[in-house]
């Protein structure tokens, strides 16, 4: 099984909280990837395409295969690159 996700990487929780509740409040989550992200993704609005197990830290795995296609990860998951905002988008 494959997934395709993108994602916004911040240092703090308190930056992806931030940007959490304005993803929730209807901001776009590629234009704010594209200008918060610390991920070279930014440049694709976050994208990373698709992945199947094992090819990203577990964390960050076990969130995006939780999610259903189109939503956004409840609250922030910590990697030890960061925090993420995940979004799954097939």
């Amino acid at each position: 099984m494959q997934v395709s996700a993108s994602h916004i990487l911040v240092k703090t929780k308190e930056e992806a909280d931030n940007l959490l509740t304005q993803i929730n409040e209807g901001a776009d989550f590629g234009t704010l990837a594209a200008q918060h992200s610390l991920c070279p993704s930014k440049a694709r609005g976050g994208a990373l395409g698709s992945f199947g197990p094992g090819a990203m830290v577990k964390p960050f795995q076990d969130a995006a295969f939780a999610l259903e296609v189109g939503a956004v990860s409840a609250t922030p998951v910590q990697t030890q690159f960061g925090w993420h905002l995940i979004q799954r988008t097939a």
